[in-house]
């Protein structure tokens, strides 16, 4: 899974989050990761409180995947609590998915066609 990390850092964005920085591009993106996540490689997303706030995650045949944890000063608590992608949803937005659904798949594609 970290070549799916390396796509996601690819495609990243202000269009896919507004607290996107170079800094920091995972800061904002964990809902809309989570759903374009499910919807590539199906399993299930979790939820879990960080700073009074939730964040989203996948799991995955068992397995549970944060691609958006360096978001975080502080280690993260994981309490796995099942989400749906109607709650993940409320984190972002339709144009903030699509965009990044778009350039996922499309930077997925550019890499399968390198190797």
């Amino acid at each position: 899974m970290e070549h799916i990390k390396h796509i996601l850092n690819q495609s990243w964005s202000l269009h896919t989050s507004s607290k996107w920085t170079k800094e920091c591009p995972a800061c904002g993106q964990c809902g809309v990761t989570a759903l374009v996540i499910q919807e590539q490689f199906g399993g299930d997303i979790f939820k879990t409180k960080v700073g009074g706030s939730w964040h989203f995650y996948n799991s995955i045949n068992g397995a549970v995947y944060d691609f958006t944890s360096e978001q975080f000063q502080e280690p993260i608590e994981y309490q796995n609590i099942p989400s749906s992608r109607e709650e993940a949803f409320l984190d972002t937005n339709e144009e903030q998915y699509q965009h990044l659904r778009s350039a996922f798949f499309r930077n997925m594609n550019s890499i399968s066609e390198e190797t």
